[in-house]
């Protein structure tokens, strides 16, 4: 028809390019309101966990060893007064008490308390330690390869300090009657004998002695006594129980 522009071909729509509210243009839609992508996890260090592994390992070996300091302790015996070696152990002189026992320590323990009342200390012990099997003994000295000695002494020539048990002592022949000058008897001692004090009876008998128990080697007895017998003999103390 004349005066009637030509049909067109069709009408093209372009939408309008979606821009992010962030300024940057992507091939994206953006993200609906009031959602929000999970964020991609973050790479570990290696250094970091093993840091947090020995830290862990750290942890559980303090807690064992304050574990075992607070809820591994025993009760055992314990010496609670001053006992001469070879004397009888009185009930007075153990108690009990609660200690860590390390490995190797030989202990016993606090139900054999009584046990250890009317036993003999083989070594003298010391009030506040723990006490040791090896520490007792039921055998009476002497023992095998000594001879038990008394000796009968004079208080005068005896140390202003006393004897105890478990004193070590040379016993020596002298010229005059417990050391006193005199006239000199045979002497059966060619030399000192060492000797170990057994016990101390030191209440004064009759005739003014005291009585001292003296462990002697026992090829050394029969010389010892026959010495103190004639009464020319001196007891020097050279080393103290303690």
């Amino acid at each position: 028809m004349t005066g009637q522009a030509p049909p067109g071909l069709g009408t093209v729509y372009f939408p309008p390019v979606d821009v992010p509210a962030n300024g940057t243009s992507g091939g994206r839609p953006a993200d609906p309101p009031g959602v929000r992508l999970r964020d991609l996890p973050r790479r570990r260090r290696p250094a970091m966990i093993a840091l947090a592994v020995a830290m862990a390992g750290a942890g559980v070996v303090v807690s064992a060893a304050l574990y075992q300091k607070t809820d591994h302790q025993v009760p055992v015996v314990m010496v609670t007064a001053d006992v001469p070696a070879g004397a009888l152990i009185a009930a007075s002189d153990v108690g009990t008490t609660d200690v860590t026992v390390a490995s190797g320590i030989h202990v016993i323990p606090a139900a054999q308390l009584q046990q250890v009342s009317g036993e003999i200390a083989a070594v003298a012990l010391r009030a506040g330690t723990l006490l040791a099997p090896s520490e007792l003994t039921t055998a009476q000295p002497p023992a095998p390869g000594q001879e038990l000695v008394p000796v009968a002494v004079k208080p005068s020539v005896l140390p202003a300090s006393g004897l105890l048990p478990g004193d070590q002592v040379l016993i020596v022949a002298t010229p005059g009657d417990q050391g006193e000058a005199g006239s000199a008897g045979p002497a059966t001692l060619t030399s000192p004998v060492p000797a170990l004090v057994e016990a101390v009876d030191a209440v004064t008998d009759a005739n003014g002695f005291d009585v001292v128990d003296l462990l002697v080697k026992a090829a050394d007895g029969p010389a010892v006594a026959q010495q103190a017998s004639t009464g020319q003999f001196a007891i020097i103390v050279t080393g103290r129980s303690s």
